[in-house]
């Protein structure tokens, strides 16, 4: 998908070399102390069965040849220098241990200089400090690199959208009404189904609208409002045209074409400069930290990606004042794919409650592994800990049926912007960057709870743990996470499921070079 000498192909690739490296450093700094003990304890038997006078010779800077008394003395002198190295004398003993690559280099220098045996030790003990630096850099670097390729945007996604904004501009058919006259009246019909898709991302609306239509039994009955940016409203707006979709009907607005009041333009305004302050932040927190390696730097620096501080990605809370004509929504993000028919998502009962979601417990009754939401928010402080419940079960966004005639008649949207200045103004140490924690807040007690084969998650992560079953069973899969399904990054076992809903006999696909 990327040009010979892409700048993200090249990124991609040395990924790929450190993932293959990765396993071989990490069993090196496991087996290391166990290896330098050992051969030590080889050498020294060696010693009692020397054939010259030299060889023996070569050990008397231990204290003997007696095989027994060294390894004792050696055991001692290893356990007194791993227990007596602090973090500083540590890093001092890793920098004083630059010219030693190899434990041949290491007895060399022994040897040569007559050091005793307790030098020995703290000299096996550095270049087992070191190496664990560099297991820790190694790790920190791919961690780094792998988030970096994540930001890219392909070479051929650029293609695409600058074909077809050229095509807008060139040919009156890719500026055809959408939809067609004789089918506005469907666009606010409560009788068909509505999905909104917010994205910038052609290809992405496509597989989204493609894979729903090819598993519905009724795909007459479908409106798709694809709402995007002005920046890729022409390029949007001439695929769909082109491509026309004979059986459900396609919208396509961009933001520029909203006539919002001035209360709702300013809340906009004001939610979006506090997403770019957390991200900033972020940025400011892991640069004065030195990027050091840590789990939960994984999400923060997913945080960093461009989709964080999207206008579109959080303009999902203002769903009622998008569609202010429609009375319920399927919400798809653009990283799904729709595997079997989500009609009857339309005929939900939601006992009173605004949006339908899955839980993330498709292991068992009360199992939410990894999405409560302790693992969300900062329990240590005290406007956290006298709101939320630590125990609480977080919902997934993605896939979500939205009841927005109740949504009106609840505070949801004032109270998510109530939480964004709290954090603000907490200096964002109430919940870990990302979208759904101020969401999780702004809905509290207005979800309704659907069945958890509904909506998969967690496919766009670098080692998605995926069972076969649920992978096959699920209505909806979906790449939350960095790698989404159009990167070279992501995992190939998976997105096979998002490329077969892409047509490559497609003049635009060919021209651009996409490939599955």
């Amino acid at each position: 998908m990327k040009g010979k000498n892409s700048p993200h192909k090249a990124v991609t690739r040395r990924i790929c070399q450190r993932t293959v490296v990765m396993p071989a450093i990490l069993l090196i700094g496991l087996i290391l102390p166990f290896l330098f003990v050992r051969i030590a304890f080889l050498v020294l038997e060696s010693a009692t069965v020397c054939s010259s006078s030299i060889e023996c010779m070569k050990w008397k800077f231990f204290g003997g040849s007696n095989a027994t008394l060294l390894r004792e003395e050696l055991t001692r002198a290893l356990l007194e220098a791993t227990n007596s190295v602090d973090d500083k004398s540590g890093i001092a003993t890793v920098e004083g241990s630059n010219s030693l690559s190899s434990f041949e280099d290491l007895v060399r220098g022994m040897m040569s200089n007559r050091q005793d045996i307790k030098n020995f030790a703290f000299n096996t003990k550095a270049i087992i400090l070191k190496m664990e630096h560099i297991v820790q850099t190694a790790k920190r670097h791919e961690s780094i690199y792998w988030h970096l390729a994540s930001h890219g945007v392909p070479k051929c996604m650029h293609c695409l959208s600058l074909k077809l904004a050229e095509e807008y501009a060139i040919n009156a058919v890719a500026r055809s009404r959408l939809p067609p006259p004789e089918f506005v009246s469907r666009l606010t019909d409560p009788s068909f189904y509505h999905v909104v898709l917010l994205t910038d991302n052609v290809l992405a609306a496509s597989v989204v609208i493609s894979s729903t239509i090819n598993t519905s039994s009724n795909p007459e009955k479908w409106v798709f409002h694809v709402v995007t940016d002005k920046k890729t409203y022409t390029s949007m707006h001439a695929w769909f045209a082109v491509n026309t979709i004979d059986s459900a009907v396609v919208e396509v607005k961009g933001l520029h074409q909203y006539d919002w009041s001035h209360e709702i333009n300013v809340g906009v305004k004001e939610m979006l400069e506090i997403h770019h302050q957390i991200r900033n932040n972020i940025y400011r927190n892991l640069k004065e930290e030195g990027f050091e390696y840590e789990e939960e730097h994984d999400h923060k620096l997913e945080a960093l990606s461009p989709s964080c501080i999207s206008l579109l990605n959080h303009l999902r809370i203002y769903l009622p004042e998008l569609f202010p004509d429609l009375n319920k929504v399927v919400f798809l993000d653009d990283d799904i794919v729709v595997q079997r028919d989500i009609s009857s998502l339309w005929d939900l009962d939601l006992n009173e409650r605004v949006i339908g979601a899955v839980f993330d417990s498709w292991c068992g009754d009360d199992c939410c592994p990894g999405r409560k939401y302790i693992d969300y928010f900062n329990f240590s402080n005290p406007v956290i800990s006298s709101n939320l419940d630590y125990d609480s079960c977080g919902w997934l966004y993605g896939m979500n049926v939205f009841d927005l005639q109740r949504w009106r008649k609840t505070n949801i949207t004032a109270v998510y912007h109530q939480w964004l200045k709290l954090s603000l103004n907490s200096g964002f140490i109430l919940w870990h960057p990302g979208a759904l924690p101020p969401a999780l807040i702004a809905f509290e007690g207005y979800v309704h709870r659907i069945d958890p084969s509904w909506h998969l998650a967690g496919l766009g992560y670098q080692h998605p743990q995926v069972d076969k079953y649920m992978l096959e069973a699920a209505a909806v899969i979906h790449f939350s996470g960095p790698a989404k399904p159009w990167l070279e990054i992501g995992d190939p076992e998976v997105k096979g499921l998002w490329y077969r809903h892409i047509n490559f006999s497609n003049e635009y696909v060919t021209q651009c070079r996409v490939m599955g």
